[in-house]
Order: C-alpha cells, then sequence, then structure tokens
C-alpha cells in the first residue's frame, strides 16, 4: 500500500512540475511566467519528497529531503518576489493589464 501511495505522489510532482515547465514555454507574461516557476515546482518538490520519504528507510535520507523543502519553501517566494521587483522597477511588465499597482507609490520614493 505504501507503495503505491509514493507512486502517487512521486507522479503527481512530476506532472506538476512539468505543468510547470510547458507554462514557462506558453505564457508570455512575466509575472504569469514567475507565478508558474515558483507555485507548482514548488508543490511538486514537496510531493516527490513526499512520495520518496514513504520508500527510503533511512533517517538521514528522510532529514536531507525534509531540509530540501524547507530550503526551497524559503527561497522560492523570496526570488519570485526579487524577480517581481526588479521587473517592475525596469518596466519589464504590461501596465495596461494591471488592475492595483501597489508598487507605483514605492518606486517612486
Amino acid at each position: 500500500m505504501m507503495d503505491v501511495a509514493a507512486a502517487v505522489l512521486v507522479v503527481a510532482g512530476a506532472a506538476l512540475a512539468a505543468l510547470s515547465g510547458i507554462g514557462q514555454v506558453r505564457f508570455a507574461d512575466l509575472f504569469t511566467r514567475m507565478h508558474i516557476a515558483t507555485k507548482p515546482a514548488t508543490l511538486g518538490l514537496l510531493l516527490v519528497a513526499a512520495g520518496a520519504s514513504l520508500r527510503i528507510d533511512s533517517a538521514g535520507a528522510a532529514t536531507l529531503l525534509f531540509l530540501t523543502v524547507v530550503l526551497q519553501f524559503a527561497t522560492g517566494p523570496v526570488s519570485a518576489h526579487l524577480v517581481g521587483r526588479a521587473a517592475h522597477r525596469h518596466g519589464d511588465w504590461d501596465r495596461r493589464n494591471a488592475a492595483v499597482d501597489q508598487l507605483a507609490e514605492v518606486d517612486e520614493l
């Protein structure tokens, strides 16, 4: 039963990672690409790590998987935020499609 659960988690995680890669090619907007690069890939890594942790017997390997997931969750949103801020400051985004520009006042200071 654990083998089936591990396989389902790994396949679901790999599918999310594949969708993230396809989204990078298909979407044109910077912020949409940034979103698709962080959200599904991070969740995909979590699912793959959870599936792998069900299959391994070593506590050291499970600790490394846990550390990998924690570091991904800590660095993924930060890097996406920095890319978004840099694009906003440089003007590499479509202002016509934005409903609200909350960084307009901040970047002008």
